[in-house]
This record gives C-alpha cells, structure tokens and sequence, in this order.
C-alpha cells in the first residue's frame, strides 16, 4: 500500500497507518470515525453484505480502526447481516493496544430502536468483552442478561445523547463501521469527523444502496480530503470535519 496523498515513496509500514489513521490526542469530547467500502459506481453491497467489495489493504485498515479505538459503533441491521461477534484478542492486536496504550479489546456498541436482538447470536456468544446495547426508554431489554444497557431517546435513538453516554464511560475514539442508516444520523447530527471510504474498482449496479442512507443535515457537511492511499486498484480516502 501506498500514498498518493499526501506524496509518500515507498509501501507504507503498520506503523506510517498507525500515524495516518491515528485519533487527535487529550480528547474532551466523542470523537467519530465512519468506516465504509463501496464500489466505483457507488454500491454498498453485493448479495447484502460489503464482504464483496472488500480488500487485503481494505480489511487492514479497517481491521486497524478497531486496534485504535475505544468503542466500535455498529447498527443493529448492519450487526445481523455481517454476523457480528467479538473483537478477537489475538497476540498482534493486544501488542499494538498495550504499545499505544490501551487496556484489552474495545466492546461494540449496538445501536438499535426496539432492542430486538438474539441473545444467541455470535455478538453476545463469542466475544471477550459483552456487546453495550444502545437502545430508547421503551425498549424491551429484559431478554439481555448481562449486558449493559444505555438508554438515549424516547421513540428513536439520540445519537448525541448515545455519544454522550459512552463518553461518560471514558469512550471517546468512536469507531463506526455502518450501516447506511446509522451514519445517515451521524451526518444531520453533525457528528462525523473521520470517513474512511475504500472504493472498489467494481461496477455492481443493481439495487444496493448508498452508505448513507436516512435523514438529510440542513445543508451538505463539508469534509476535507486528509488522505489518499492505494493498492491493486483499491484508493482508500480519508476525510476529515472541514472548517467550514
């Protein structure tokens, strides 16, 4: 992998992405990360998962996003249709959270309207740290044992009241990973100050849909190009919270 922006000779090490994709440091407040693939002519998915759109070089960075965060933010639907468990607590991921100081694995944050999730599924089964569950006042929880719950919103999850909650718990670098619907909120909260897009070099048409899908901000959110990086065709993008 390499980058093209800014200009950079030769393939990066784990330690240039390190640097590239790290959070800003002494964080007072939620700071969000949007990851996401997609293809060249905008699809989300192939045969409903974004599986078929992904990479090595893809994978790694995503697969990094989880090493420097303290939380991973996931929509109940996106949890079910990747099948969803546990971040693994191999040797190499512990090693790198110990170096940049961070203390095991992060838990995933579900976020979901009715609470309506299997306690069966690998999310609750096979994992080392339980999932949080972020859910409204009404939902029904009681089939959750176990697991903590966080409560925003009456009717609809209040994504800022939910960021909020998890930094009350000390959870400031937020790690989103989807879906559509999720992020859509995330961008008419203003909320966004990280994407993370790989764009596939596949043409999928059909009826996928887009990555951000669900209400729209008052106006367009601008985010300045930060990176961009390459391999085999893949062009990873990083954009930040412009100024503006």
């Amino acid at each position: 992998m390499r980058s093209v922006w800014p200009p950079s000779p030769g393939e990066l090490t784990g330690t240039d992405l390190e640097a590239i994709y790290a959070y800003p440091a002494d964080l007072d407040r939620p700071w969000v990360q949007v990851n996401f693939v997609s293809s060249a002519d905008g699809a989300v998915e192939v045969d409903t998962t974004s599986a078929g759109l992904s990479h090595a070089a893809d994978r790694q960075v995503f697969l990094l996003g989880r090493d420097l965060c303290d939380v991973i933010l996931v929509g109940a639907g996106t949890a079910r249709a990747e099948n969803y468990r546990g971040v693994r607590a191999g040797a190499k991921r512990l090693e790198r959270r110990r170096r940049l100081g961070f203390t095991g694995v992060p838990p995933i944050a579900v976020v979901t309207r009715t609470a309506d999730l299997d306690p069966h599924s690998p999310l609750f089964t096979d994992t080392i740290v339980p999932p949080i569950v972020v859910t409204t006042t009404g939902a029904d929880t009681g089939h959750l044992e176990g697991v903590e719950v966080l409560r925003a919103g009456d009717d609809d999850v209040d994504v800022t009241r939910a960021l909020e909650l998890l930094a009350e718990r000390g959870l400031y670098r937020v790690d989103c990973e989807g879906g559509p619907r999720l992020f859509a909120e995330l961008i008419a909260a203003d909320l966004v100050d990280q994407l993370c897009l790989t764009v596939a070099p596949l043409l999928v048409a059909g009826g996928a849909g887009r990555i951000a899908a669900g209400p729209a901000p008052a106006a367009p959110r601008r985010m300045d190009l930060a990176s961009v990086l390459v391999e085999d065709g893949f062009t990873l993008l990083r954009y930040r919270r412009g100024a503006g």
